[in-house]
């Protein structure tokens, strides 16, 4: 029995990753670089950002599209089919389907896209419990039902585009994706294309048909806009500012040459 002490011992020493068994070892030290790690992750701006993002789409679902009976694809149409059939508001299922498509998908994602889109989930689910507890801050647009895809798409596209940029997910949509992909070997987009058409034929239980081609209207809209957003160039960040005007004033500064060092004189 005494022998097989020290196999097992190094088994279990293997088994623990160094930074698990750093973390134990020295508390102090993990819990500072995880306060680290996150003020990297969650900077003020990406957190506006998000904050931004979230409210804009959670604004234009619950004042365009829960209003007019146009609905979105993916886990986004999902939680308006949900409210109708059941009554639940997407304040609380927002953070259940996307918990769930985030579980699904864990492997496949990174770290900071999981941490970065669960607090867009909340941020979410926050922000439509704060527009729930006010009455429609918009006329009824259900007589103009394309004017309300197109208002529609317009908040959808550039609420998840906001966050999108900022390396999350607004939904679950991104992480479900992903698991379709990966189980059917299918391009990405016939994924996201996929989870649309099934939750838009869903849909159908409670949206006419007229209704359901204005959503694609809205789906097809929504996603070119993402799509842009996402693709706009980044602005600089302070590092980036500060070392541009280092290296502006090397070059303006008299007597430096390109490296920035002091030429000799004769």
């Amino acid at each position: 029995m005494t022998k097989l002490l020290p196999s097992y011992t190094m088994k279990l020493n293997v088994s623990i990753s160094e930074k698990r068994l750093d973390f134990i070892l020295h508390p102090k030290q993990g819990l500072s670089d995880l306060r680290a790690a996150l003020r990297r992750l969650f900077t003020l701006r990406r957190v506006l950002l998000i904050w931004l993002g979230s409210a804009i789409l959670s604004f234009g679902l619950y004042n365009v599209h829960q209003q007019t009976g146009i609905t979105e694809g993916g886990v986004l149409g999902l939680l308006l089919l949900l409210e109708h059939w059941l009554g639940l508001s997407p304040a609380l299922l927002s953070p259940l389907l996307d918990g769930l498509c985030y579980a699904l998908a864990l492997r496949y994602l990174g770290k900071d896209f999981l941490l970065v889109s669960a607090f867009s989930t909340l941020s979410f689910a926050g922000f439509f419990k704060l527009w729930e507890s006010f009455p429609p801050l918009l006329p009824d647009l259900s007589a103009y039902p394309l004017l309300a895809a197109l208002l529609g798409a317009l908040f959808v596209g550039t609420g998840v585009g906001l966050v999108v940029r900022q390396g999350g997910s607004s939904g679950g949509d991104d992480a479900l994706a992903l698991v379709i992909s990966k189980v059917t070997s299918w391009r990405l987009t016939w994924a996201y294309s996929f989870t649309d058409v099934v939750v838009l034929l869903l849909s159908l239980t409670y949206i006419p048909v007229s209704r359901i081609a204005y959503s694609l209207v809205t789906v097809l809209l929504s996603s070119y806009l993402i799509d842009r957003i996402k693709g706009l160039p980044a602005l600089p960040g302070k590092a980036a500012k500060k070392a541009k005007r280092e290296a502006k004033s090397a070059k303006t500064a008299p007597g430096t040459t390109a490296a920035g060092t002091k030429q000799k004189s004769d």
